[in-house]
């Protein structure tokens, strides 16, 4: 749960680190927010209360307000009490909340619903929050703590309303694939700039070069040498040629890098589901397993699994989480399109907690809790998108879509390796370390 709990006459929010983070006022505020903090509870949800100090004189202690009945249904729900956290949520909406308030508790209201698997319920309180109250897109799709809900058709059907609403409803990590490919490749754009620079040179040159290989040409007392000035025009033509090959070739390299890149954040966002039936998205298990995807018939996959469970015990040991993926068998559900509309009490939006990709892991549940929910195999959810992007890792490897694959994933989440067909399992034993290894720790 990722929307905080408010003060009174809250304004904007500035984070500072995902653990204690303080909020200054604008100038003549008599409030104060002194901290956020992140609470997880047993379930892995994360929450972020508030509390708030004043210069003016305090009310009673014991008057309810919406602000109150929020930060106390936030405590409420970091102890597991989840009915009880979605009464005083309830609660804060009928004491006339202002509109920061009403956004506050319809979100973390609509939390509680997704963590009871009541996805209609979920979507009807983001859907007021999103027409009345601002809240931005982006907050829903960045929170690891809405996994399950981003798994469901209702969803889908929120997430195409946003769309001709006019919301922006991509990913936010999608804003940053310009600024991961400089990280991966840093020397990029001095190389474009000496080829650009390098090519303007040569223009130039040939430029001038040229009349004079005319001149050669044509004879004359003054005329310069033949030979020379046609050796200074194939070389200034010809490093012409080779820089623009190597600025377009920079430019084809960058788009595939992009292209890896967003195909690898889509693999992050997939849904499992997990033996405990807790639905998390792959990059909450990152750093704590290897999955191993299957895909293909039913059959194929099925007896993939079984020869897996002999060398159960040492695939444990090294991380190894099955995840089959049967072709074609569920499609994605029909989507009715209806607008939002124009909001009638718009509020100043809170920030979309968790923007910054890397944020998002930063409230998952414990490590060594999450541990305890991971088996042997998972189950995947919304196959359909399972499918899409297993169809476009073939392509872009040169499999014919559709075929019997498996794909070996790093801890790291990115893809170590994939083939036709199904695994040895015996050579992947013999290929993995151990978690506990030091060549697992390099690979985190």
């Amino acid at each position: 749960m990722a929307v905080a709990a408010l003060a009174l006459h809250q304004q904007w929010l500035s984070f500072s680190n995902p653990i204690t983070r303080t909020r200054p006022w604008l100038p003549g505020r008599t409030t104060t927010l002194t901290h956020l903090q992140i609470h997880k509870n047993l379930a892995g949800i994360s929450l972020i209360s508030c509390s708030s100090s004043s210069t003016s004189q305090s009310t009673d202690a014991n008057t309810e307000t919406a602000e109150s009945c929020v930060n106390l249904g936030l405590q409420l729900f970091s102890k597991g009490r989840v009915k009880d956290a979605l009464v005083q949520f309830e609660t804060a909406l009928s004491l006339d909340p202002n509109p920061i308030e009403a956004q506050a508790a319809l979100y973390n209201k609509a939390c509680c619903h997704a963590y009871k698997g009541e996805g209609r319920k979920a979507a009807d309180c983001l859907r007021t929050a999103l027409r009345e109250y601002n809240l931005k897109f982006g907050t829903i799709l960045n929170d690891p703590d809405l996994a399950s809900f981003r798994a469901l058709p209702e969803f889908k059907e929120l997430q195409e309303e946003a769309r001709l609403g006019g919301e922006d409803i991509g990913y936010s990590f999608r804003r940053d694939l310009k600024l991961i490919s400089e990280v991966q490749a840093p020397f990029r754009g001095i190389r474009r700039f000496f080829y650009v620079a390098f090519s303007a040179a040569a223009g130039i040159s040939t430029f001038f070069t040229v009349p004079r290989l005319f001149r050669a040409i044509s004879g004359g007392d003054d005329a310069p040498d033949l030979w020379e000035t046609a050796g200074n025009v194939a070389i200034n033509i010809g490093g012409l040629i080779v820089l623009v090959a190597l600025f377009l070739w920079e430019n084809k390299k960058e788009e595939e890098q992009l292209t890896q890149i967003s195909r690898d954040e889509n693999l992050s966002r997939l849904p499992l589901r997990l033996s405990t039936n807790r639905i998390v998205e792959l990059v909450q298990l990152r750093d704590t397993v290897r999955p191993v995807i299957l895909a293909g018939k039913k059959e194929t996959v099925t007896l993939s699994i079984q020869q897996a469970a002999r060398f159960r015990t040492e695939l444990l040991r090294r991380g190894v989480l099955l995840v089959p993926v049967i072709w074609d068998e569920v499609r994605a559900p029909q989507i009715e399109k209806k607008g939002f509309g124009a909001p009638s009490k718009a509020a100043a939006a809170l920030p979309s907690i968790g923007e910054e990709f890397e944020k998002r892991t930063q409230s998952i549940t414990a490590k060594s809790k999450l541990k305890a929910e991971i088996r042997f195999k998972a189950e995947v959810v919304s196959p359909s998108e399972w499918e899409r992007w297993i169809r476009d890792q073939q392509k872009s490897e040169g499999v014919t879509p559709g075929e019997d694959v498996y794909i070996i994933l790093r801890l790291d989440g990115r893809v170590r390796r994939s083939g036709k067909g199904m695994p040895n399992w015996q050579q992947i034993v013999e290929e993995l370390p151990p978690i506990e290894a030091l060549l697992s720790k390099l690979e985190r």
